[in-house]
């Protein structure tokens, strides 16, 4: 189907997929409506002699996610299966389009080429008799005595013969009885006529085409595509194509599901589900959504989302006849390489502990899995879930013990390699740990998520099709900047459609100086130019004011940029005018009106070639950069500014309060 957007809460289906009705189409969308896919107020069927549905969206609902959600869940999208069956060597056989297509492509060749031997073989025929001819008007064979006086037709025949005996070799093919009786049947008027030259141009003529011919025999493929170019050149106006040819991005329907579910945990009693709605919240989540629970012992596995399941009991709690520690709980994304798990765990009752990290791509729901090394009484220490593969700094602390010089150890996760959930990991230490504590955050170490812009289909990718913006990390934003002077930014999901009418999409720098022209409506349409950064601001807003009229002439992004004013009407005698605009006026909000440029006629506002260009960021700045991010991470320290003294005080007095308990 065809849905285009009217309005950020208004969808409008104006075309249907073949073997649907409009009323087939409307009750798929009910029947989405009642399962909680879709949120939407109302369907309203505004059909006449052209197909109208509007689709109203219930407030604060995503048109943008709703119209994928329509393709996945109604019948707005149908896969049709053509069932071709021809006739091919007498017998019926079903071919695809693709070999339908090959097929009748190859046939179209073999009948050029056909074509082309059969113009070569009758342009062959004509130079063979006209090079016939040619000689023997040339030679005047038909005034030979020998020829005048034969006493029957075979004894002239057999004279010519003779006489064309010399030239047989340079003639295309074998001289006939038949080539001869031509040559007698030639009028007296003709050898009257003859012209050497014309018969010479006309066999270099025949001669040019039997070789652009054999040319073309030899690149049959590209004369079968010159064919085709050649008829829809000449016929593709009058037969214009109804269907639109377009690449459509799968639609995963758990994706673009509507949220319509909150998910609750109870800790304590070991449930989980939509309906415990007094537990603590989760996330939202729709009836397709899995989820995933971490346990103490190492334990975790996958269950689908119901309004009350039980997951407090896992197989070695049994055994150890211990109660199951929920740790971790969230709304499972499955094939998820970028949400990494990093993990400290004891392996064993008394063993050494292991450091490690690793994704959950894809499990069986309602299995058991192991990240310990499964012996009995594991547990694990350190758990935190990353959504873009942050690796963080922890720092542990050692139960005090003889010979134990050093009781703190710290590690950084990004050392750590990401391996397979099934890896045993490194270890972390032989002697027992105390506690870990967080010394630092840390980045992503699988890097921003590079994305792309088909600007065919307004769509982003991670599949390297279209322009590229950048990498991008969780908190980076997409600036949209449209034709019409409205701006607004959005997430790097793949799911977010872009209108057509962009005039430029990058990644949103709030640091960016850009240079606006335009002529403001309010101030008498004198040109005005600006010069602002743009705002976070998921609602589309307008850097040209709140007057429609005001009319855009050029954005740029340059940081020094130059223009040029081209005068006209009755000004039209000045010299065009160069203006600095970073001396010209300084930088604003968006909002603000600008300074005008001239009160004179303008015909033209042009950019020139900046003279200058912004220096590159220097080693101090890196240097002062990087000392304010390390004075950050000592202020996570929870040790920070405390003497060995004072720690080792601390840490007995802990161990003591934990021996009276």
């Amino acid at each position: 189907a065809k849905i285009t957007k009217i309005d950020n809460k208004t969808l409008a289906i104006r075309e249907i997929p073949y073997g649907k009705t409009t009323t087939t189409l409307i009750d798929s969308i009910l029947k989405a409506i009642e399962k909680g896919k879709i949120k939407v107020r109302k369907v309203e069927d505004n059909t006449a002699a052209e197909v109208e549905i509007l689709v109203h969206l219930t407030p604060g609902v995503s048109s943008d996610k709703a119209l994928d959600a329509l393709y996945a869940f109604t019948d707005c999208e149908v896969s049709i299966s053509p069932n071709c069956c021809v006739i091919d060597d007498k017998k019926p056989c079903f071919l695809t389009v693709s070999e339908v297509l090959k097929r009748s492509v190859d046939n179209t060749l073999g009948l050029l080429r056909k074509e082309l031997l059969i113009r070569k073989g009758e342009l062959q025929e004509s130079l063979h008799f006209a090079s016939l001819e040619k000689i023997f008007i040339e030679e005047r064979i038909y005034k030979d005595r020998n020829f005048e006086q034969a006493k029957d037709m075979d004894a002239a025949c057999a004279h010519i013969d003779e006489r064309l005996t010399p030239f047989y070799p340079q003639m295309i093919r074998e001289v006939t009885q038949d080539d001869i009786l031509k040559l007698m049947d030639i009028k007296m008027a003709r050898i009257l006529k003859f012209n050497k030259d014309k018969a010479n141009d006309a066999i270099a003529r025949m001669k040019d085409e039997i070789a652009r011919i054999d040319r073309d025999l030899d690149n049959m493929v590209e004369v079968t595509c010159n064919w085709f170019r050649m008829l829809k050149a000449k016929y593709g106006d009058e037969h214009p194509r109804h269907t639109e040819l377009r690449n459509f991005d799968t639609i995963v329907a758990t994706k673009v599901v509507e949220a319509n579910e909150k998910l609750y945990i109870n800790r304590e009693e070991g449930f989980i589900g939509t309906s415990l709605k007094k537990d603590e919240f989760i996330a939202n989540c729709s009836d397709l959504d899995d989820a995933i629970i971490f346990y103490r012992d190492g334990t975790y596995k996958v269950i689908r989302i119901s309004d009350k399941t039980f997951v407090g009991e896992t197989e070695r709690s049994k055994a150890e006849k211990k109660k199951a520690e929920i740790i971790h709980a969230a709304v499972f994304k499955r094939n998820d390489k970028r949400t990494i798990y990093n993990v400290a765990y004891r392996d064993g009752k008394d063993g050494f502990y292991y450091i490690k990290r690793f994704n959950v791509t894809s499990i069986t729901r309602d299995r058991e899995y192991d990240l310990t090394q499964g012996k009995p009484f594991s547990r694990v220490v350190y758990f935190t879930a990353n959504p873009n593969g942050e690796a963080e700094v922890i720092k542990i602390t050692l139960k005090p013990a003889l010979k134990l010089k050093k009781i703190f150890v710290e590690k950084d996760f990004s050392t750590v390699t990401i391996k397979g959930r099934q890896s045993m990991g490194n270890i972390l230490s032989k002697n027992e740990i105390q506690r870990i504590g967080l010394k630092s955050h840390g980045g992503s170490t699988l890097g921003g998520r590079k994305v792309w812009f088909d600007h065919d289909v307004n769509r982003l990718n991670y599949d390297e099709r279209g322009e590229y913006l950048g990498e991008f990390h969780s908190e980076d934003l997409i600036l949209v900047i449209l034709k019409s002077g409205e701006f607004y930014t959005t997430n790097f999901d793949v799911n977010n459609h872009y209108e057509p009418g962009i005039l430029r999409i990058e990644k949103f720098s709030p640091d960016k100086i850009w240079c606006a022209v335009l002529y403001d409506a309010d101030q008498q349409g004198y040109p005005y130019v600006k010069r602002f950064a743009f705002e976070p601001s998921t609602k589309p807003q307008s850097f040209m004011g709140e007057n429609k009229d005001s009319r855009f002439v050029l954005l740029t992004d340059e940081a020094y940029p130059r223009l040029q004013i081209t005068f006209g009407g009755h000004d039209s005698f000045r010299d065009p005018q160069e203006i600095d605009a970073e001396s010209f006026i300084g930088v604003k909000s968006f909002k603000a009106k600008g300074k005008r440029l001239t009160t004179f006629d303008t015909e033209t506002i042009t950019e020139l070639e900046p003279i200058r260009r912004p220096e590159p960021e220097t080693e101090k700045a890196v240097a002062e950069e990087t000392e304010e991010k390390d004075t950050e991470k000592e202020n996570l320290d929870p040790d920070a500014g405390k003497s060995q003294s004072d720690i080792m005080d601390e840490l007995t007095g802990q161990m003591k309060l934990f021996e009276d308990e």
